[in-house]
């Protein structure tokens, strides 16, 4: 049996590669997402990748990766500094949670700074941009059981 795991990806990450390419890169939503496909395939996760614009949205899919008992791969963008309802979610799953950031949170303004998901988070990879999904994506692998 596969394991499964859940890439998702928090509100205006859809704009990547339009949206302040000198601090975001110029890699497309689509371009990690082929690249999250290649790498999941690799270590042997079957592979739900989602993006949206509303916070209840993650949260459902977070409640489908629990139903699942699926790892989880969590960019929440901005939800990461607010979203009290996305870290109830996560609190629920006994799966590995691990957060992406595209930036370096930590060297960024104050609001950008401190992440409420990181609570929840087993490993947090932040500051490699896009590669920074891959490297989350093998994380989970070494962090989730074989099935």
């Amino acid at each position: 049996m596969t394991r499964r795991l859940f890439v998702l990806n928090g509100p205006n990450l859809n704009m990547l590669g339009q949206r302040e390419p000198e601090l975001y890169g110029t890699a497309t939503l689509a371009d990690i997402r082929a690249d999250c496909e290649r790498v999941a395939d690799e270590v042997g996760f079957d592979l739900f990748f989602a993006q949206s614009n509303a916070e209840h949205e993650l949260v459902e899919w977070v409640h489908e990766a629990f139903r699942q008992s699926a790892t989880v791969v969590v960019n929440p963008a901005a939800l990461s500094f607010a979203s009290v309802p996305l870290l109830d979610a996560l609190h629920m799953l006994t799966t590995p949670v691990v957060e992406v950031h595209i930036t370096n949170i930590h060297a960024r303004d104050e609001i950008h700074r401190t992440s409420l998901i990181s609570t929840v988070a087993r490993a947090v990879i932040a500051g490699a941009g896009a590669y920074g999904y891959e490297l989350a994506i093998r994380t989970a692998a070494r962090l989730t059981p074989p099935r």
